[in-house]
């Protein structure tokens, strides 16, 4: 197929090829992945580690679970896991970008923990695991970066044992259009700002806020998983609907 003929998908507000797309975004966390957890805590002004406990009290892992931590980059939601599923447990920390999963593995060595988690670096649109294979599954912050949502999300139901659960934590659509004015204001002006002086990279952050804005909101992603196959699928907003759970079931 011919660059004038391929599909196209959204880059932040760029048009580009889907076949760019899952580069671009790689670029983009090889870029950040240095400064990527003191970001989240400037960017969030630390609510972000309260949005990854309340994920991780929505997934219910249980002692002995197996459990993937899907785009789980510097392993934030991982060190969570190992909590909950003990040493008879094992979690997965999962990730396309190996500049990531490189902080993530050495978060988890200084934890202690190694032993526990699994660092694989992976593809959320063909998850290389056989069906049926975990009792949790948890995407945080990076279902929005996957050029194939609605293949990933059918992947990670493949890849659920029947009785399992999937959580969603992602950046969503705020409820109030006040304050969807002030998280605009904050977007596009300050947060690329803060990247620039922090990172040295703003025009990363500046993908990452358009990133957010083309991310389905509430209902639509919900809908996506249903179409997925999960069932009871559930919405909890946080932060007046900046972040939302999403979770649904496999039976």
């Amino acid at each position: 197929m011919s660059k004038h003929t391929e599909k196209t998908t959204h880059f932040g507000y760029q048009e580009v090829p889907v076949s760019e797309k899952a580069g671009r975004v790689g670029e983009v966390f090889r870029s950040v992945a240095g400064k990527y957890d003191i970001m989240n805590d400037l960017m969030s002004f630390g609510l972000h580690r309260l949005w990854k406990d309340m994920a991780i009290r929505h997934l219910q892992p249980q002692r002995g679970d197996q459990v993937l931590d899907l785009a789980g980059g510097t392993g934030d939601l991982t060190l969570r896991i190992c909590g909950k599923v003990g040493k008879q447990g094992h979690a997965i920390l999962g990730d396309i970008n190996e500049a990531m999963l490189k902080q993530g593995r050495a978060r988890l060595l200084d934890a202690g923990i190694a032993q526990q988690v699994s660092v694989v670096q992976m593809n959320a649109e063909c998850l290389p695991f056989a069906d049926n294979h975990f009792n949790r599954e948890i995407i945080g912050f990076g279902l929005r970066n996957v050029t194939d949502k609605d293949a990933a999300l059918r992947s990670m139901f493949r890849c659920l044992k029947p009785g399992g659960k999937c959580v969603v934590l992602e950046f969503s659509k705020p409820l109030f259009k006040p304050l969807s004015q002030l998280y605009d204001v904050y977007s596009f002006h300050i947060l690329p700002k803060i990247g620039g002086l922090v990172a040295n990279d703003q025009g990363s952050y500046q993908y990452l806020a358009e990133s957010i804005r083309m991310h389905p909101d509430q209902q639509t992603l919900k809908s996506m998983m249903e179409n997925a196959g999960f069932k009871d699928c559930q919405v909890a907003n946080l932060a007046g609907g900046i972040v939302a759970i999403h979770s649904g079931y496999k039976y």
